[in-house]
Formats: C-alpha cells, structure tokens, sequence
C-alpha cells in the first residue's frame, strides 16, 4: 500500500487570483504548492489587451510572498473588440499564455464576453496561426437551455462549429462537467484538452440541493449527475494526456456566497492535493496522479514540466482551516465532505 507519493510539482491550469486584498489574500494558498497557473482574466473591469495583462501580472508578483517561486501564465478575455495584432505581439513577448473565451453571461464577470461569434473569427485565425490556445468556459446562455444541459449544447452549437471553422486552434475545454464532455475530448484526436476541478471530481447536484442549500458547493457549470462526475473521475484518473488539472478555485467572501443571489464559485486551493491524493487512491490510480497534475498541461501548453518535486504523505487525518481571512473577508475552504489523510510534506 501506497503511503507515500513524489511527483513533479504540479500547476494549475484553471485558477482565480481576483485583484487588492483578495489576490494578496488567496495568492500564497496556490503559490505554496503550485509552480504555475493559468490565471483568469475576468477582473472588472476585464483583462483585455496586452498592456491590461502586463499590469496584472505585476500586481500578482508584488502580492507574492517572500521567498515564494511561483509564475502566473497571463491570460486575455475575449472579446468582440480584441485585436488580433495585440494578442499575436502579446503573445510573442512570452506576456500571454492564452486567450479565455466567456459566452456573455456565463459565469462571474463575464458579461463583456461574446455575444456573435462571427466578430472574433479574425482573433481565432491569428491564434490558430501563432499557436496560441483558446480556453473556453464551455455553457451557452441562452435562457430557454435547462442549466445542466448547458455544457452539452454548447460543444453542438458553439464549439464544434468553431473548431471546424478553424483548423489547427488549439482549444481547452475548462472545467468539464459531463460526459458528453467527456466523450467529445476523447473523440478528438489532436488539438483538444480540458482541465477537470478538484471539487467536480467529488461533489454532486445532490451536495448543493439535499438537505438544504448549501452555497459553497455551487459553482458554474453547476455540478451535474454523478454518472457525470465518475466520468470526469475516469477520465482524470486514465493517464490520458488530454486531460489536466484546472482547480477553478474561485475566491469570494461567505458574506457574498451567502447572500440571496449568492456567487458561483468554490476554493479550492488550499486542500487540492490532499483531494486529489485521495480521489486518485479510491480509484486505485495514485500511479496517475503526477500525470493529471504535473505532466499533461504542460505537454499540452507546450512547456517543459516543473523539475522541482513535492512530496505527499499518508497518515492521520489533515485539520485544514474551514476558511482564510483576506482583506475583503473570510473565504471558507472547499470541504470534500470525508476526511483528507494525505498531506504534502514540508
């Protein structure tokens, strides 16, 4: 029996830092164990251009503790406006990882996202040319899509067509939460990857609607059927290279994920490994978890994979904060909902 486990250091390839006293706040919970991350461009207002990116990067740097080795991999929001030029010089300066398309509306602060796609045809172009990938926050919006059917509709009606109108775009597929998401990543053969989160291999519907509303489990793409998240556990625990770690740990404060209209969005930075350890061990698959977390984004991005390594541990159960104080307000921990005995050692 497994009861210790190195692997390379891992990334993230799916990450919220926010901005002020929330990115100080949250920044060192992700900077402890990860080298890397992909980090969200939808701050309000949004990361648009090269200069917006380049900015953002240096508040990142400056909020990051001392001592702290850790690279944000920048990226643009799309958007109806964006210049093609100005993500093609971005993105030759080393400045821009990737470009994130949000369907107006999808999710936390996206409503400068797009709208007609027929506008940002030229973007896609240049970024199929250059070899700059484009992350997708897979939902349509329109109204009369039921709310778990949304992800599916989407690879039909948005993501296909693009892809077939553009070839050689290398696009990620972020947070999947279905199986036809699933199958559609595997039934490509080049081009496509999809990060899967740390808490949509755990949590079902069942855990943000029985029992009472429990607001920090609801995210989006909301949580679906667990057929769903199994498939989503068989594929990160495969070994196929198509699939990567993307937390999508999303910070806000209790008082704003408790309120009327309570935001989407769950953090996860803090205990990720520790879930996953134990995710990948009940699948019988703790041999693929370097892979999922370590290897496969940065084949996929084009990078080498981190050389430095951590260590992770077995023993007694692991008493994480339920939450972290920021500077905006107390942040609570996603709680898997079993106890965590996996611990990456000092």
């Amino acid at each position: 029996m497994t009861e210790r486990l190195t692997i390379r250091r891992p990334d993230d390839w799916h990450l919220h830092l926010r901005d002020g006293a929330m990115l100080q706040g949250v920044l060192p919970e992700t900077a402890r164990h990860f080298a890397r991350a992909i980090v969200m461009p939808n701050l309000v207002p949004p990361v648009v251009t090269g200069k917006d990116a380049a900015a953002y990067r240096d508040r990142i740097l400056a909020a990051m503790p001392a001592g702290t080795d850790f690279t944000p991999l920048m990226t643009l929001y799309l958007t109806e406006k964006t210049d093609p030029a100005d993500v093609a010089a971005a993105h030759a300066r080393g400045l821009v990882t990737a470009v994130k398309l949000y369907p107006a509306g999808a999710t936390t602060n996206s409503d400068s996202g797009v709208t007609d796609f027929d506008k940002v045809r030229g973007v896609l172009e240049k970024m199929a040319e250059i070899g700059c990938p484009l992350c997708v926050h897979g939902e349509v919006t329109d109204p009369e899509v039921d709310i778990f059917d949304r992800e599916a509709v989407f690879i039909d009606r948005v993501l296909d067509p693009i892809r077939l109108a553009t070839p050689g775009l290398k696009v990620v597929m972020e947070h999947l939460t279905t199986a036809d998401g699933v199958d559609y990543v595997k039934a490509s053969d080049s081009g496509l990857g999809a990060t899967i989160t740390t808490h949509h291999l755990i949590i079902t519907r069942n855990h943000i609607l029985v029992g009472g509303i429990k607001p920090h489990y609801y995210c989006l793409p909301v949580a679906k059927r667990a057929r769903h998240r199994d498939a989503l556990v068989a594929a990160a625990t495969s070994g196929d290279a198509r699939f990567f770690l993307g937390t999508d740990s999303a910070p806000h404060t209790d008082p704003n994920k408790e309120s009327a209209c309570g935001c989407a969005g769950v953090f996860s930075a803090t205990n990720t490994l520790s879930c996953l350890a134990e995710v990948f061990e009940r699948a019988d698959a703790l041999d693929k978890l370097e892979a999922f977390v370590s290897l496969n984004g940065p084949a996929f991005y084009g990078l080498a994979p981190n050389t430095a390594t951590l260590t992770l541990a077995k023993g007694d159960s692991v008493d994480y904060p339920a939450r972290i104080d920021t500077g905006d307000g107390p942040v609570t921990v996603f709680d898997p909902g079993f106890p965590l005995h996996w611990r990456v050692e000092p």
